[in-house]
């Protein structure tokens, strides 16, 4: 997969992109990620935003540059890109959208910033996306957690592909709802008076298999529902 970023803050993704998860893979060769400076594409000494007709507070990103970054960015491979606009208006980011994010080959995610952006914008982008019920200062933050859900997706990324099917969000019950995943424990077996769960040490699987489900119901049911 390949994934472009347009930002006013490139160096803003150097560290987080070649790190952890996302870093390696890039490294295995499994992503490929390039990030670019909308400033780069402005005609005018970098003049990116202008002040809103109507009048108001703040600046608002132009459409004329951003068509010439998408634009130029999407002719850099044969492949068409799936443009995503990141914004607190979009559509909330949660696991469905990231499976069905992890199938495109090409990504370009567009970072807002100032007071926000022309509203003919919209009209190039596939998807909208907003990552929760707040305000950031810019879409960077946005585009790497975004970045994150969907490439630790990719086949061959994580090292045991059936983690990501047992976590939170990703586990299914009976009626397609999806759960927060059960409680998880490690050595030692008591701790401070806390014990691990009897059944967890009891090597039926079956047995421990239901019993996760129910917490997984249970710890939903507690938090979300």
């Amino acid at each position: 997969m390949r994934i472009d970023i347009i930002t006013l803050f490139p160096d803003y993704f150097t560290a987080a992109l070649k790190s952890s998860i996302i870093g390696r893979a890039q490294t295995k060769g499994v992503t490929d990620y390039e990030v670019h400076q909308l400033r780069d594409f402005a005609l005018d000494r970098g003049t990116v935003d202008d002040t809103p007709y109507g009048g108001g507070p703040g600046m608002v990103l132009k459409v004329d540059v951003m068509d010439r970054a998408i634009k130029n960015i999407s002719r850099l491979t044969e492949q068409k890109p799936y443009v995503i606009l990141l914004t607190p208006q979009g559509q909330q980011l949660n696991q469905a959208i990231c499976r069905e994010l992890c199938r495109q080959q090409r990504l370009v995610i567009i970072c807002g910033h100032y007071e926000g952006f022309d509203e003919r914008i919209r009209a190039y982008a596939d998807l909208e996306i907003s990552i929760g019920p707040y305000v950031l200062t810019g879409g960077e933050p946005a585009a790497l957690v975004l970045v994150d859900s969907v490439v630790r997706l990719l086949p061959g990324v994580t090292g045991d592909p059936q983690s990501s099917e047992e976590e939170s969000h990703s586990l299914i019950d009976e009626t397609g709802q999806s759960l927060l995943e059960y409680p998880q424990y490690t050595r030692p077996e008591e701790f401070d008076g806390r014990r691990v769960p009897d059944i967890l040490l009891s090597g039926h699987h079956g047995a421990i298999k239901k019993w996760r489900l129910e917490q997984a119901k249970a710890r939903t049911q507690k938090r979300l529902l």
